[in-house]
């Protein structure tokens, strides 16, 4: 299992309807097949500058780069995170056994 999450701040106001229509176009993307327990979060710690995260899971790597090389995502990526998005962190984990 892949979690695949990404923490950000976008160049939109807070609460704006541009704000708002980013957050529902980044939930579309759980449509995608392959695409588990997708989750979009309000940040609330004032310990960084980001306000949303998207968390999702993949079953494996094939289902990762499935998501990763559909054309929904990536229109979304051209059309909406590169132009909209001010800052973000993504980070892609798998459980570790020590």
């Amino acid at each position: 299992m892949i979690r695949h999450t990404v923490a950000f701040r976008l160049k939109h106001p807070l609460g704006s309807a541009a704000e708002g229509d980013f957050l529902r176009a980044a939930c579309a993307l759980a449509q995608i097949s392959g695409v588990q327990n997708f989750e979009c979060l309000r940040q609330t710690s004032p310990k960084n500058s980001f306000t949303f995260g998207l968390s999702m899971e993949f079953a494996d790597e094939a289902a990762y780069t499935f998501y990763s090389s559909h054309p929904d995502h990536t229109a979304f990526v051209q059309t909406r995170w590169i132009p909209e998005v001010a800052e973000f962190m993504e980070l892609d984990y798998v459980a570790h056994v020590p």
